[in-house]
């Protein structure tokens, strides 16, 4: 991590927004894990049983990365085992509206585009 981070900075990639905070919420699994989150917090078995073909590895991963960016908190609570709870925080729950319309969008337009993936397979 620290090495991507160097070189990040070395070539001022850092100080782009879109680079640097768009990249970080619009991979696979980040979207699916803050709309799963809006719900209210949740542990992290009930975040694996609700996005079922996501890894344990990738969601550990995943929940860091969005922790780091300040979107979800995490909370410890000593028990054998330990249980740790996922939310949502302020900074996380300002996405909701912009995701939504993504969801919105992308639901209407579904059928426009798998229409042109159908004509683009026909044509390659």
């Amino acid at each position: 991590m620290k090495k991507r981070e160097e070189i990040e900075k070395k070539l001022e990639l850092n100080l782009c927004p879109i680079r640097t905070v768009l990249a970080q919420i619009g991979d696979k699994w980040s979207l699916l894990v803050i709309l799963q989150l809006r719900a209210g917090g949740q542990r992290f078995s009930q975040l694996q049983r609700a996005i079922p073909d996501i890894s344990q590895r990738m969601l550990t991963q995943t929940l860091r990365k969005l922790e780091r960016d300040g979107l979800v908190s995490r909370k410890v609570t000593p028990s054998t085992p330990p249980r740790v709870d996922y939310a949502i925080t302020t900074l996380g729950q300002s996405l909701f509206e912009p995701i939504g319309a993504m969801a919105q969008w992308a639901i209407d337009k579904q059928p426009d585009i798998l229409k042109a993936r159908d004509q683009f397979d026909r044509q390659h």
